[in-house]
């Protein structure tokens, strides 16, 4: 924002004028606290870590400082909800409340990346390329008899009618699209970043939609972005979202694995077929053969290897079709060549392009099989489906210390920074220096109108501002100590009386979280077959339309797995008891989580401790959360795995994790607390 045309104007009036401007709306303690945090950060150009619970108004209190910056403040999310929230919710009250006290009304606008917008150059030729290419990089299973046929007539009306929006509309955003299309007819119009030849090669590049977003970025006040594109943004030196001074990152405890996405890459067998399409025109005969037979040999080396992490490098013979991939490729890109603008088709030679510069640099990374690296060979379920090479970084701490915190100030936030009771965990994994013990140790503020702020003394400083919920009066944290430690994958015939019990004593209201889609649906089976209770699993309708039913039928119970441990909120009455199976440690299976914990015991530490430990806590940390929303709130949290209570060291870490609920290990306790709200 313009300092000539900015009021002077203090956090403080800033944020009076944002809850006055909602009825009977004032400031809360947590939410100042975090105000005047932020604003000491940036004036002291210090990076600052701070839990927010929920309830806090944690929007505003990142908001209101972010007025003051000069120039453009970035905020990005994890969740398409919570940007939803930002955009059409929160800004747009801000900006009416302190357009007074600022003496202009502030800006913002929504980045996101190039292929959310439709894309004028692609929609040219959607109806020429026809379905096919589009479906075999769906990878769909075999077709029945004029399947495709009936596929293609369905897109090509799906791009009709998108020809008919992008007559009208402004942005080209595909959230604007209502009602939607399928991703297959979308990817028909769109263009991926890695694919798009650059506004001034493109024909169309004066009307692009992607160009004109970021244009819009440049130019606001507040740019509301998502942890993929800034993965994706510090990985290419910072040349997507525009140049800043504060980037608050919401939803923070995501950041880490965002980022490990955005730098992970894979081979496919139908990525290397596709390669071959794209490019066969533009290459070599002999070229165009050695991807086909790259591709035939990958396919026979993914079928006989077993899904799972590589421990020992490349097995010989899938190390002779990756190098059979790198030299194809390496070839093709030379016979392409350059892409010049006076190139009949320069939009699909660098489409060509791109698809076989992905495939060198990642076979390229494979074969150097770096220590920084971890390679596996990830399956599908189906017998016949999706198989892929993987390779991702061991840790991306080192990528963000030298990315995410140069010539900024960021504020990172979430409702779960602190594990046992420390931010030292999630600063290390953020890639911020913590010294040992560090006084950014600190414990949690207790629940309620507190706040504790620290210094690390490493140039980032911690602040836990509470929460306005009295956990210990509206919550109780039930362990079912009492219960075999769980084996097995599913639900044991324990768990599930003890589930039965509590679900009856309320009648209902309960949402199960899960660690396996198999222990959701022996539940869902089991309360159908012993109650008379509306069951949701989810899987059955799609995730809004369950929640819905969940908060408008009381009785209800809604059952899933590890999506509806972040995603759902349901304020009041429908939920009151949270029940979750076990302890949400990753799975053995997990290759990344599990190399993790393999180069810490190497190393000489635990890799239990160290890694699964930390996981575990943070999900079970938003699992729990999912119970108390609102202070009127009240239920009962009921965690069927013994070890919570059991566990000797890391049991008391993930209880020092969770809000302060009233805590107990006695059923008929849990019971009657159930059956008193079921009454009330």
């Amino acid at each position: 924002m313009p300092a000539a045309s900015r009021k002077k104007a203090t956090a403080e009036q800033i944020l009076a004028a944002a809850v006055g401007a909602v009825p009977g709306g004032s400031a809360r303690p947590g939410q100042q606290a975090m105000v005047e945090a932020i604003d000491k950060a940036v004036k002291n150009k210090e990076h600052l870590l701070v839990q927010a619970g929920t309830g806090t108004g944690k929007s505003l209190g990142y908001l209101t400082p972010a007025l003051l910056v000069d120039g453009p403040v970035v905020v990005s999310t994890a969740t398409l909800a919570l940007q939803n929230q930002l955009v059409e919710h929160d800004l747009p009250r801000l900006a009416e409340a302190v357009q007074p006290v600022l003496g202009r009304k502030p800006t913002f606008a929504v980045l996101k990346g190039r292929h959310h917008y439709l894309c004028a150059a692609k929609l040219e030729h959607a109806d020429e390329e026809g379905p096919t290419d589009t479906l075999f990089d769906a990878e769909p299973a075999a077709p029945r008899a004029g399947q495709w046929l009936g596929e293609g007539a369905r897109l090509g009306k799906q791009i009709l009618r998108i020809r008919k929006w992008s007559e009208k509309t402004q942005t080209g955003d595909r959230d604007e699209l209502d009602p939607g299309v399928e991703d297959l007819a979308w990817r028909q119009v769109s263009m991926p970043a890695r694919d798009c030849v650059g506004a001034g090669r493109c024909p169309y590049g004066a009307e692009c939609f992607a160009e004109a977003s970021r244009a819009r970025a440049r130019e606001a006040d507040i740019v509301v972005t998502n942890h993929s594109l800034l993965a994706v943004d510090m990985i290419a030196g910072r040349q997507i979202v525009p140049p800043h001074k504060l980037l608050i990152v919401d939803e923070a405890h995501e950041l880490a694995d965002r980022v490990s996405s955005a730098a992970q890459a894979e081979i496919t067998p139908e990525v290397v077929e596709r390669a071959g399409r794209r490019s066969r025109t533009m290459i070599t005969p002999a070229a165009a053969e050695s991807l086909a037979e790259a591709a035939d040999a990958l396919t026979v080396c993914l079928a006989d290897l077993p899904a799972g992490r590589l421990t020992d490098g490349l097995p010989e013979r899938l190390r002779l079709a990756v190098s059979m991939i790198e030299s194809a490729t390496r070839a093709g890109l030379t016979a392409i060549g350059e892409i010049k603008s006076d190139d009949p088709d320069p939009v699909g030679k660098q489409q060509a392009k791109a698809v076989l510069d992905e495939l060198s640099t990642t076979s390229q990374r494979l074969l150097e099989d770096n220590s920084y690296d971890v390679a596996w060979v990830e399956k599908s379920d189906l017998g016949s489906g999706r198989r892929a090479l993987v390779v991702a970084p061991l840790s991306v701490a080192g990528t963000l210390s030298e990315n995410l915190y140069a010539d900024r100030t960021v504020v990172v936030t979430s409702a779960t920074l602190t594990l046992g009771g420390r931010f030292d965990t999630v600063a290390r994994s953020l890639g911020l220096p913590v010294s040992a013990p560090g006084p950014s140790s600190a414990a949690p503020a207790p629940s309620g109108p507190a706040a504790s702020s620290t210094s690390s003394g490493d140039g980032w400083t911690s602040l836990d501002v509470g929460s306005p919920f009295d956990y210990p009066k509206q919550g109780i944290l039930y362990v079912a100590a009492h219960l075999p430690r769980p084996a097995a994958s599913g639900l044991p015939d324990a768990a599930g009386a003890e589930l039965l019990r509590l679900v009856e004593a309320l009648g209902g209201r309960t949402l199960g979280l899960f660690s396996s889609r198999k222990a959701a649906t022996q539940a869902a089976e089991l309360l159908r077959a012993k109650t008379d209770l509306p069951i949701l699993l989810q899987g059955e309708e799609t995730l809004p339309i369950l929640v819905r039913k969940f908060k408008e039928e009381q009785s209800s119970c809604l059952f899933g797995v590890m999506s509806l441990w972040q995603g759902v909120d349901v304020p009041g009455d429908s939920c009151q008891l949270v029940v979750i199976d076990r302890l949400p440690f990753p799975r053995p299976d997990e290759p990344l989580a599990a190399a993790r914990a393999a180069a810490v015991d190497a190393s000489g530490g635990s890799g239990f401790s160290a890694v699964s430990v930390p996981i575990a806590a943070v999900r079970l940390a938003q699992g729990v959360g999912r119970l108390i929303r609102s202070t009127g709130d009240k239920g009962v949290v009921a965690v069927l795995d013994s070890r919570l209570e059991t566990a000797r060291g890391y049991g008391a870490f993930l209880r020092k994790s969770l809000p302060p609920f009233w805590y107990t290990t006695r059923p008929d306790v849990a019971e009657g607390a159930l059956r008193r709200l079921a009454n009330a």
